[in-house]
């Protein structure tokens, strides 16, 4: 019988019995490690030796109604194996909690880095940093431009009343995990409510996409060779993803989110502005509305730390420091009030 090594609560011997059904070629022994990363979702990196496999899981305790979906994870990036997008092979999904005690799946280890902070961006020469930045938008771009019956996507979710259903579910998350008083969200729901733009732009959305969610080539770092974390991946207005990328997307001499940690407050890196022209006109599409989708980013973005806070507080999260994630809330809606009231868009200011 082969043995296994487990480390960090995960069960490697029911991991590997998982794998020798699922996986091509023999699997030796395991032993498994929780990586950095993957703040929703914990990660492990598993390995026997001659190949390396990452797993996902739902994180235990406390977990939002709506967020943690594995097997929507692992569909998303199975269908965009083969596109313009570039992802990671997935192994399989294993929705039998008996195996570890939750739901997960397994893709291949990319053999690259992430930049994941301050630190990883300024080992980068100043044309790298422009040069992964021009990888992202064009990355982007190639997600937002894919049909989505193209991939076996078209029933991944209804574009029709998206940011409406948006600020219901990010309304319902804050009222979820609120640990504190904040008048500024009801405030910021109800002028994002008033000025909902009048036309969409409708197409696959990752949900996610910031930089520290790029895999990138260990000699070539303006290259990606796989986006991660597709968990809140949907059908829906496109736009909201360069929202979020813009939310994370610190800049020099204002505060730093303290998922990304600065990661893009250096030399190199273009403005937040620039970022939004160099996608629009990458698209070819006009957005007079491109406020609201900046506003409500930030909106979502405190929504989401505020739920990572909760679970902190709670001893629920894993792998990482969460301890200054709640101080960002505010700054993010105060943020996020700043724009709304200095926007072109009317209805957003008051």
């Amino acid at each position: 019988m082969t043995a296994a090594t487990t480390t960090d609560d995960l069960d490697a011997a029911g991991v590997r019995q998982w794998l020798v059904v699922n996986e091509t070629g023999p699997i030796g022994d395991l032993t498994t490690r929780l990586i950095a990363g993957g703040r929703s979702n914990p990660t492990y990196e598993i390995g026997d030796g001659t190949r390396q496999w990452i797993l996902r899981r739902p994180p235990q305790g406390h977990v939002l109604p709506t967020a943690h979906d594995m097997g929507r994870e692992y569909r998303a990036m199975s269908s965009l194996r083969d596109s313009t997008v570039p992802v990671p092979r997935t192994v399989g999904l294993c929705e039998d909690s008996s195996v570890i005690g939750a739901s997960f799946y397994v893709m291949d280890k990319l053999d690259g880095i992430t930049l994941r902070t301050q630190s990883d961006t300024a080992e980068l020469t100043e044309q790298q940093r422009a040069g992964i930045t021009d990888s992202m938008i064009d990355t982007l771009v190639a997600l937002h431009s894919l049909d989505p019956a193209d991939v076996g996507l078209s029933d991944w979710g209804n574009p029709d009343g998206f940011l409406e259903r948006q600020l219901r579910r990010w309304m319902r998350q804050w009222d979820a995990s609120a640990t504190s008083e904040r008048p500024e969200v009801a405030e910021l729901h109800r002028r994002l409510t008033a000025a909902l733009p009048k036309k969409s732009y409708p197409g696959i959305v990752h949900g996610d996409f910031k930089i520290d969610n790029m895999m990138v080539d260990r000699s070539d770092p303006t290259k990606i060779l796989g986006v991660l974390d597709w968990e809140m991946s949907t059908l829906g207005d496109t736009l909201t993803d360069l929202g979020i990328l813009c939310s994370f997307w610190d800049q020099e001499g204002e505060f730093c989110n303290p998922i990304t940690a600065g990661a893009t407050a250096l030399p190199g890196f273009p403005t937040r502005d620039e970022v939004v022209r160099r996608y629009i006109a990458a698209r070819g599409i006009d957005v007079p509305d491109i406020d609201w989708y900046l506003v409500f980013a930030d909106f979502k973005v405190a929504v989401i730390l505020e739920g990572i806070h909760a679970r902190h507080q709670q001893g629920h999260t894993e792998g990482e420091d969460f301890s200054t994630v709640g101080e960002m809330v505010g700054p993010l809606l105060g943020r996020a009030l700043e724009r709304a009231s200095a926007s072109s868009v009317s209805d957003l200011h008051s």
